[in-house]
């Protein structure tokens, strides 16, 4: 376990305030679920959790049945990393930060489809260096409870191939289905 020097005090409320630089670090945000866990030498651990993370074994199955099923990349995310890839490279995915533009259009729940193999792809992950591999891309939303709380992404391998509304129908599905495992 990483120390940071940092004290805080408990208040009457039982409260302790995180710290905002380690928020940051973290990727705290407010109103973000957090997991409590203590461990047999009393020491109090708090993980940032992640609903989709939950059904992480569920989202790999997924994820290759989306890649077997349009032979595209099939990525999805939580709100912070790509939890599941099939079909392309998993260094490259499994595991990384989403881009800030990726977060920003979880946050505003939008839909995304690149323009024609443009060169306006959006960065998936953090380290996408503006390297455009996947210029055709559909992004879609999982909205969970009316919080999005991931993504599922489809990127073609091959750079002539353009999205239709084929693999928008199946991103959507992909999406709203697991949206509603995480209702049940």
């Amino acid at each position: 376990m990483k120390a940071t020097g940092v004290v805080r005090r408990i208040d009457d409320l039982g409260r302790v305030v995180i710290p905002k630089e380690i928020r940051k670090t973290l990727r705290i945000k407010e109103g973000d679920p957090l997991e409590i866990f203590t461990d047999r030498e009393g020491q109090v651990i708090l993980k940032k959790y992640s609903p989709i993370g939950e059904l992480s074994e569920f989202a790999i199955g997924y994820a290759e049945t989306l890649s077997k099923t349009t032979g595209h990349i099939a990525c999805i995310t939580d709100k912070d990393t790509i939890i599941a890839v099939s079909g392309g490279s998993k260094k490259e995915f499994l595991e990384q930060d989403v881009s800030q533009e990726l977060e920003q259009l979880m946050e505003d729940k939008e839909v995304y489809t690149s323009n024609e193999n443009s060169n306006q792809a959006m960065p998936i992950t953090k380290n996408d260096n503006n390297q455009r591999k996947h210029n055709s891309q559909v992004v879609y939303p999982i909205v969970s409870n009316g919080d999005t709380i991931g993504t599922v992404i489809l990127l073609a391998k091959d750079e002539n191939t353009k999205m239709t509304d084929i693999e928008k129908k199946v991103a959507q599905s992909a999406a709203t289905f697991l949206g509603t495992q995480m209702e049940i």
